[in-house]
């Protein structure tokens, strides 16, 4: 059948089309992964929390960390200071190294699609928990609090991490752009999720324990950690302890709280700022402290520091 003229100029135009749609296309993302590029630094940013948990996890069960299990992935990065392996029970022992490889496996996803960055230098040494729970508590405990010492003692410190990047997740995918950005995080919501479950189904367990010697029970405990995140947020109430008033709990039914939810049992959100705030234990993005003694690493964590 013989080409019109018309049709000559259709099939012209979609060749054309097809020929710049790369270029086209490919100015609006990022050259390394084929991501929206404004989805990079969203990306990228989450692996501040990562590198903490990755490391406090294979720390505390095996007594060494990426720098033995996955050098490639720290990208020349400092080891973490003062981390070591804690007195676990074997139980506690098994789930944390579970956790400790999965945070591999999280590094790892995020660096498939992302350049990413150097592991920042983090501060996992007994004094800088001590400092965040002495701030929690409002006065300095005797002698001072040491997430290694035991099983429960690890647990409590360990509450501090996967719900902070749990939150982070949850307020970041509504910005991604790319269907596959949005799955990969996701994914790290679910299995984080899972793992901040697992922490505080094993505290409620033990809720009403005293964690010897300071008199304070474990409930306690996570309700002084939850207030002094939401302190250091600045954007209200984003955290929950194990036990609240019965008027916050599910449904203002219940005064249990093994899952922390909004008034309708939807997990909070938090800004990249907010995350900062926290971890620093400054209350301010702008001054690193606390866990990580130099800031955060990535465009985001960056941009406050100057």
């Amino acid at each position: 059948m013989a080409l019109t003229a018309s049709s000559t100029t259709t099939i012209t135009t979609l060749l054309i089309s097809i020929l710049f749609l790369p270029k086209f296309y490919s100015s609006e993302l990022d050259s390394h992964t084929s991501i929206a590029k404004a989805d990079v630094d969203l990306l990228e940013f989450p692996l501040n929390l990562e590198f903490f948990e990755a490391e406090f996890f294979l720390y505390g069960a095996l007594g060494y960390g990426l720098d033995k299990v996955a050098p490639n992935l720290t990208q020349g990065g400092p080891t973490p200071i003062g981390a070591k392996k804690a007195n676990l029970d074997p139980f506690t022992r098994d789930v944390i190294e579970q956790f400790a490889y999965q945070e591999v496996g999280h590094l790892r996803a995020i660096q498939k699609v992302v350049k990413g960055f150097p592991r920042p230098l983090l501060d996992l040494s007994k004094e800088s928990f001590a400092k965040v729970v002495d701030a929690a508590v409002g006065k300095k405990l005797s002698p001072p609090f040491d997430p290694y010492y035991s099983g429960v003692h690890y647990l409590l410190a360990s509450y501090l991490i996967p719900y902070v990047g749990l939150t982070g997740y949850v307020g970041t995918i509504p910005k991604l752009q790319a269907p596959t950005s949005r799955r990969l995080v996701a994914g790290l919501l679910g299995v984080e999720s899972g793992q901040d479950a697992v922490i505080r189904a094993y505290l409620y367990e033990h809720a009403h324990e005293i964690v010897k010697p300071y008199g304070i029970t474990v409930a306690q405990f996570s309700n002084y950690f939850s207030d002094l995140r939401n302190k250091l947020g600045h954007e209200g109430v984003k955290d929950e302890g194990l036990w609240v008033r019965k008027s916050e709990g599910a449904e203002g039914k219940i005064k249990g709280n093994a899952l922390a939810g909004d008034a309708d049992s939807v997990a909070y959100d938090r800004t990249a700022e907010e995350i900062l705030r926290v971890v620093y234990g400054s209350g301010d993005e702008r001054k690193p402290g606390g866990f990580y003694p130099k800031g955060g690493n990535g465009n985001i964590a960056r941009s406050h520091l100057h």
